[in-house]
């Protein structure tokens, strides 16, 4: 089963993908929405396609005491706009900390501040679809 993790950002959706077997996450691309992220829904169901892609999973965002902020409720809502326009199941997995995790990794790989930005949203859509294929096992 092939999953595809998704990051949403104020500006941003970071994307991964997992191999054939649901074993392996891979960054995939950035997709901007400039606090729309609704404008990419076209874009999304063509990677779906494209890619056999079976199951999402949307990081949650949750605060550290474990409650839902603001970006947690503005995910909820995205989750509900994908359920409603696309026909795959949607599974949410928590976030915290997987950008201060892809930062960290990128800056151990000397990864430019500059480069960093580009990339840090797929890195951490990577971390978040590989915790949960790791979960699922």
């Amino acid at each position: 089963m092939r999953y595809l993790g998704l990051d949403l950002g104020t500006k941003t959706i970071g994307l991964a993908i997992s191999d054939k077997t649901g074993l392996i996450a891979t960054s995939y691309k950035v997709l901007h929405h400039d606090n729309n992220p609704e404008s990419c829904l076209d874009e999304l169901k063509s990677i779906i396609k494209d890619l056999e892609v079976e199951s999402l999973v949307l990081g949650l965002p949750k605060n550290m005491n474990n409650t839902l902020g603001s970006r947690a409720e503005a995910t909820l809502k995205f989750k509900e706009f994908l359920e409603s326009n696309i026909d795959i199941p949607i599974y949410l997995e928590d976030e915290r900390l997987t950008t201060k995790s892809a930062e960290a990794l990128l800056i151990k790989g000397d990864t430019s501040r500059k480069k960093r930005k580009k990339v840090i949203d797929k890195v951490a859509a990577t971390i978040i679809l590989q915790s949960f294929l790791d979960r699922r096992k």
